[in-house]
């Protein structure tokens, strides 16, 4: 199926990593007793930790176990990549994180003694033994060594054992390009989609009970969603905030009211307006975007979220978890249609 969300062009690879040196790693855990994974999005190619980005997030709905936030909303930076996992891995994965930013400065030639690392998760325990924990620091290093600008979509990496809209989700990405005096800039989005029903959902503007005679039954929404947005524009942190608080616009066309055990955490930075871990300078040069000009970026951010979601459902394919269970892929429904 061929999507057609919205009016604005998108980038080469319609991804996060139309944003030049994001780069998006997967390691999958599938096997008898595990539909599960870790994904990692390096936001750079260079030192992160030494020269931090700006950054900013916003809670939709706060049902989730993200680490990492409280550090964002204080300082308005990020300084490690940022992981997803699932709900009982956060801490594994978080440790593995820790060492590995600490392996980065010792590499580089100084210490790390103090990192925030951002965790992010969603429940799989759907279609994964979750209580097993099956990622840890071998799998965090495995994703990492594996980031690509081209990278898989689907149920692949944290995205395996995820359900979204009662079908099987997982990891979807796109892009929107932005012309701003006359230069091209780029938004880019990644989710990690386990929220929603079926019923509810909308595919490029169609209810799903108009294009599938299919039918699913209903059952309360307690899933997540995770979304991560990226750009190179220079934003100061509260007007990436204010693109955070778009993403609701992209949940919302594809049929997702938000539910009280779904947790939507909204993640955004910026690769422009690097700040430097140690300044000699008290003041730093900064560029800004002026507010008049952001309402293209916030159509921009509500395609690529739209487009991000029905992506990590048209990618994924067909699972069957651990217990017997399985959960169908939308490209399978089109094509029985």
């Amino acid at each position: 199926m061929d999507l057609n969300i919205g009016r604005m062009p998108h980038g080469p690879r319609n991804s996060i990593a139309d944003v030049s040196g994001v780069r998006v790693g997967h390691c999958t855990v599938d096997d008898e007793r595990h539909k599960t994974g870790v994904t990692v999005i390096l936001p750079c190619e260079d030192d992160i930790f030494r020269n931090k980005m700006p950054a900013a997030y916003h809670v939709l709905n706060g049902f989730g176990k993200t680490t990492g936030l409280m550090q964002i909303g204080e300082l308005g930076t990020l300084e490690t990549p940022i992981a997803l996992t699932n709900t009982l891995n956060v801490g594994l994965v978080h440790d593995a994180m820790v060492e590995y930013m600490c392996r980065q400065g010792e590499r580089r030639g100084y210490p790390v003694l103090s990192v925030n690392p951002v965790v992010c998760e969603c429940n799989d325990a759907s279609l994964n033994d979750i209580r097993h924990r099956a990622v840890g620091q071998a799998e965090v290093f495995a994703a990492i060594a594996a980031a690509s600008a081209d990278f898989a979509q689907g149920d692949v990496g944290a995205g395996k054992g995820m359900t979204c809209h009662d079908l099987k989700g997982g990891i979807g990405s796109a892009s929107r390009l932005v012309e701003l005096d006359g230069k091209s800039y780029t938004i880019g989005a990644l989710v990690l989609s386990n929220h929603a029903t079926f019923d509810d959902l909308i595919v490029a503007g169609t209810p799903i009970h108009e294009l599938l005679e299919a039918r699913i039954p209903p059952h309360e929404d307690k899933g997540s969603i995770i979304t991560v947005l990226a750009t190179d524009i220079p934003l100061s942190e509260r007007q990436l905030r204010r693109l955070c608080h778009r993403a609701l616009v992209g949940l919302s066309r594809t049929g997702s009211f938000c539910g009280n055990g779904s947790g939507e955490i909204v993640i955004a930075f910026t690769t422009a307006n690097r700040v430097p871990h140690y300044s000699e300078k008290a003041i730093l040069p900064m560029g800004m975007l002026h507010d008049d000009a952001i309402n293209p970026l916030f159509r921009a951010v509500a395609e690529c979220v739209e487009e991000s979601v029905l992506s990590s459902l048209l990618h994924a394919e067909t699972v069957t978890g651990y217990h017997g269970r399985t959960v169908r892929c939308l490209s399978d429904l089109l094509d029985a249609k």
